[in-house]
């Protein structure tokens, strides 16, 4: 909720999904796509890892929120994604821009991207697609597991040894 305390790590902050998170698993959803508190108009994140997209002309769009965790993941994407050559921005995403977008994915520490198929809004089912993980998401998971296993040249100095 606005002035709440969705951008820090609390463990808390799992008990408002938890509602609607049952109710989605009882339609047969996987994951809730939350909107922003105040207008529900604006995509926040899904319940357990933040939202991104790459648009038709391929750019990284992530979601730009004061309610919701920032995520390490998801910057070293957009990092990622910019040394690919992929134009990046963090911005409000509009709920009816879902269906413009190539392919839309959510992303966070375990499990890097996790691509989504379809997103029912409403009375609408948005379909990418795709049945496993499009191009562009493909290219950024390869790529940041690349350099997690040390793969691929880390430019950043992200990887330390212990």
């Amino acid at each position: 909720a606005p002035k709440g305390t969705g951008h820090i790590k609390a463990a808390g902050n799992y008990a408002a999904s938890l509602l609607s998170s049952k109710k989605a698993k009882e339609q047969h959803f996987p994951i809730v796509l939350f909107l922003d508190p105040k207008t529900r108009t604006y995509v926040d994140e899904f319940t357990t890892s933040n939202f991104l997209a790459i648009t038709k002309d391929g750019k990284y769009v992530t979601t730009l929120s004061e309610s919701i965790l920032p995520s390490v993941t998801n910057d070293s994407l957009m990092t990622v994604a910019q040394d690919l050559g992929m134009p990046a921005e963090r911005r409000k995403v509009a709920a009816a821009e879902l269906e413009d977008f190539a392919e839309v994915a959510a992303c966070g520490t375990a499990v890097v991207v996790t691509p989504v198929g379809k997103i029912v809004y409403g009375n609408k089912v948005i379909d990418y697609g795709w049945t496993e993980i499009g191009p562009m998401l493909k290219k950024l998971y390869d790529e940041m597991t690349g350099i997690q296993y040390g793969e691929r040249p880390d430019k950043h100095n992200w990887m330390v040894e212990c």
